[in-house]
């Protein structure tokens, strides 16, 4: 027959004590965290699917702060646009203005001046930096300033010196900077189709208007120059196709009267010729003529205000004329920047509430693996701390217990 000592049984049950005092220390932690996987021992597989939804947390969380930056920066430069806007129109106004026949030389120069400054404070908003110093209008980089104002003594010009192209908006981000060159460096010039400018020599008042494409299968793509002569039998005029070679007439308009306000065309090309030209009076036509940009378009205008000479009333009805229709399509493609930064901040928003939906979803299914049911928790506490008084109060009294009480 096995004997059991009595030290043996004291350890024992010394031992299953502590055992249900540590399970309560364990359950009281779990209550005052409200956590029930306090490590990764406590329940393994939980643990790996708490860790993991854990790190989609993390990644989505870092979205929203970089969709956040690139709100405010968003919200910025389409403040910056705005302004844009506002001082193109400006300038528009004052074109128009300048147009006014009965205006001094003063008066001119004065509109001049004024031109001068607000095209100094558009190569301002131009260069525009977010909160963090990055600038709004530089593309895809490469410089603090990308606007480099180059309208001095020695030069003439506005140069960009930032990276052409746009950051394109991902299925999680939105960019953080616009691409300048194409919002302000990019503007048609004349019709988009083809420019018409004086002749640097002419003395009389020959102009013309903007002209238009009148059938664009037409076109063949050539530069053109109109030539006016004298004649005994009135004044002239002669288109002539440059780019053919040698140069030569155009079917039909060589030699051909001239009357002010005609209109003539020619190889898809509509023009209206204006004024009382003197012989040896020229336009250039060009066609497909490179983008300017709408600084030098303002500076143009400047020039053509400060112009002297014989005719300088032709220069200044066709240089601001040309200078209006060259801010308008300026001001388009500022409108048009300034609806696709509405566009992206649209997309803020509903990025925002999707965040917002994962950030929850994430946060719910990392609770449920990992958090402690309080209702649950409690009651088990309870029945612990009842089972170790209960074990507490029997092991006293069975430690009384002796061999002489039962003798006695």
């Amino acid at each position: 027959m096995m004997r059991i000592a009595t030290a043996n049984t004291f350890d024992r049950t010394v031992d299953n004590l502590m055992q249900r005092q540590t399970e309560m220390a364990r359950q009281q932690e779990r209550l005052s965290s409200g956590k029930r996987v306090l490590k990764a021992s406590d329940d393994p597989v939980a643990a790996t699917l708490a860790e993991t939804a854990q790190n989609r947390l993390t990644r989505v969380q870092a979205d929203q702060r970089a969709l956040d930056a690139s709100r405010t920066s968003l919200e910025q430069a389409e403040s910056g646009l705005a302004e844009s806007g506002e001082l193109i129109m400006r300038v528009r106004e004052l074109l128009v203005s300048a147009g006014n026949g009965t205006f001094t030389d003063a008066e001119r120069a004065d509109i001049a001046k004024q031109l001068e400054g607000l095209r100094e404070q558009m190569i301002a908003v131009a260069n525009r930096t977010d909160n963090a110093g990055r600038t709004l209008f530089g593309g895809l980089g490469g410089s603090p300033r990308p606007f480099v104002d180059l309208y001095t003594a020695t030069g003439a010009g506005v140069r960009f010196d930032g990276q052409r192209g746009q950051v394109a908006p991902g299925d999680n981000a939105l960019p953080a900077a616009l691409d300048g060159d194409a919002i302000w460096m990019r503007v048609p010039q004349g019709n988009g189709a083809f420019a018409v400018s004086l002749g640097a020599g002419n003395t009389g008042g020959a102009s013309a208007n903007l002209g238009q494409v009148s059938d664009a299968t037409a076109l063949t793509g050539s530069n053109y120059r109109i030539e006016f002569t004298q004649t005994p039998g009135g004044m002239t005029y002669s288109v002539i196709d440059t780019t053919a070679v040698p140069a030569a007439p155009v079917a039909g308009h060589n030699g051909v009267a001239y009357t002010p306000e005609m209109t003539i065309e020619f190889e898809g090309i509509q023009l209206q010729l204006q004024g009382t030209p003197a012989t040896g009076d020229t336009l250039e036509i060009t066609a497909n003529p490179p983008a300017t940009d709408i600084f030098a378009v303002v500076q143009s205008a400047i020039e053509v205000l400060r112009s002297e000479g014989s005719n300088e009333t032709a220069v200044r009805r066709h240089g601001l004329e040309r200078a209006i229709a060259e801010i308008d399509a300026g001001h388009d493609r500022v409108l048009l920047a300034r609806g696709r930064v509405g566009e992206w901040l649209n997309r803020a928003d509903s990025l925002e509430s999707l965040f917002t939906d994962r950030d929850l979803a994430f946060k719910k299914e990392k609770s449920s693996y990992e958090d402690l049911d309080m209702v649950e928790g409690i009651s088990d506490f309870q029945k612990q701390q009842t089972a170790f008084e209960a074990a507490i109060k029997s092991y006293a009294q069975i430690q009384r217990l002796s061999l002489f009480s039962a003798l006695g």
